[in-house]
């Protein structure tokens, strides 16, 4: 697999894909619902991962693709080159504000990361890493993660894990929340994890993330001496939904034993 030429032809393509999804905002969307009412999905959701699954295809026929459309490959393993991609992280965002989505490719070989790519479409950022070359913004480098405590600490969580829900009794995160500096909700995974990446955010953490959601961001991640975990402090499954927790070192040990070890949930 060459890294560089495969990256190139990536960053065009998502930066593609970012243009044509700015030319929609003139159009009237085609909105529909998933799992849930909230659960959203557009006909530019479709179309983006249909994109990139046709130039994917075209240059690389033996790649294959995980997309949240359903449009690529039905996977059980990831061996060979596989590209996971997110065609729009933040549907619900780009539907109500036109902003505050981004576009994640996660390019893995054999399961390991290799290239990881986030677009922040509208404000043009594009976070990028090849492995053992760093991480970058705009192509300007992302310093190495510094340690951090938690009342020192901004953490990316939704409001959601702190109130009444079927997954995790709110008083553990709730703790947490309290002795953070603050927290932060921007809807996508995709922008929050790059955020802790270019370090704005100092963790983020979610019950419930798909691959295409974190796939690119675990990338980012590694590259800049982040740690990345599931909420039980376990490896995460790459084709699995799994609970997700990625932040500065430090931080991360300690609020799995401060705040999530031996707790029942």
């Amino acid at each position: 697999m060459n890294n560089n030429e495969i990256f190139a032809s990536a960053s065009s393509w998502i930066k593609e894909a970012g243009e044509r999804i700015k030319e929609s905002f003139k159009t009237t969307l085609n909105i529909e619902t998933k799992s849930n009412a909230n659960d959203l999905v557009t006909n530019i959701d479709k179309e983006t991962e249909r994109f990139f699954i046709t130039k994917i295809k075209e240059r690389y026929p033996a790649h294959k693709v995980l997309g949240e459309e359903g449009n690529g490959d039905t996977l059980k393993e990831l061996s060979g080159v596989v590209w996971i991609i997110d065609p729009i992280d933040g549907t619900m965002n780009f539907v109500h504000q036109q902003r505050n989505f981004a576009i994640s490719i996660g390019i893995y070989e054999n399961g390991v990361g290799k290239i990881g790519l986030i677009y922040d479409v509208v404000h043009d950022e594009l976070y990028h890493a090849i492995k053992g070359e760093g991480a970058f913004v705009n192509n300007i480098r992302l310093h190495t993660l510094e340690e951090a405590t938690v009342s020192q600490a901004i953490i990316g969580i939704n409001a959601t894990w702190v109130t009444p829900n079927r997954r995790i009794d709110p008083a553990v995160l709730g703790a947490l929340v309290k002795d953070a500096r603050g927290t932060r909700s921007y809807g996508s995974a995709a922008i929050e994890i790059a955020q802790v990446a270019a370090g704005r955010l100092d963790a983020y953490m979610t019950l419930r993330l798909s691959p295409w959601d974190f796939a690119g961001g675990l990338v980012l991640i590694e590259e800049v001496g982040g740690v990345a975990s599931t909420l039980k402090g376990e490896p995460i499954q790459l084709l699995d939904e799994n609970s997700i927790f990625i932040s500065k070192p430090g931080l991360h040990e300690e609020i799995l034993k401060k705040y999530l070890g031996n707790k029942k949930w």
